[in-house]
């Protein structure tokens, strides 16, 4: 498994996802039952509560997946607990180019790990900034590449452990 597929989990979000997917699971013969119920309502072409009994199905089923193969690819530990330093489960406060006036302060985790935020848009560590700052020091500043190819200077103010 390489290091870009693995997902850091707090326990608290690995425990929250399993239960997810383990509700999910035990939902599929409720769909299935639901389908069921509406195939024997006649014209499969022009009904609509089979057809949405279906995409129900097919959104369950897409979700399941996505969450097996994050919590197969989950490493889960604690969060940080130290200051100063940005790593995954770190809030961190950021300027951008030199330009100490640009700030921006985000979370360096998962989606699925800063979901009780919603005020706070979250970054993965894989991604090119995020990645960037992984181990770096309050006052480092560090550079990665933007999508166009360019790259950019991005300089670490404070990193504060997560707390949801």
């Amino acid at each position: 498994m390489t290091e870009t597929n693995v997902t850091w989990l707090t326990p608290e979000s690995h425990e929250r996802l399993t239960s997810e997917l383990g509700l999910l699971i035990a939902n599929r013969p409720v769909i299935a039952a639901e389908i069921n119920e509406r195939r024997e309502e006649g014209d499969l072409k022009e009904n609509g509560g089979y057809h949405a009994a279906r995409e129900e199905q097919g959104q369950q089923e897409a979700r399941i997946r996505q969450l097996q193969e994050l919590l197969n690819n989950a490493k889960v530990g604690v969060a940080p607990t130290k200051s100063g330093v940005a790593l995954p489960g770190s809030v961190v406060k950021v300027y951008y180019d030199g330009d100490e006036s640009d700030t921006e302060t985000f979370l360096i985790a998962t989606r699925e790990e800063g979901l009780g935020n919603a005020d706070l848009e979250t970054y993965s560590p894989a991604s090119p900034l995020g990645g960037a700052l992984i181990n770096a020091k309050v006052g480092e500043t560090r550079e990665y590449t933007l999508p166009n190819g360019n790259t950019m200077k991005v300089t670490l103010v404070s990193a504060e452990p997560y707390h949801s």
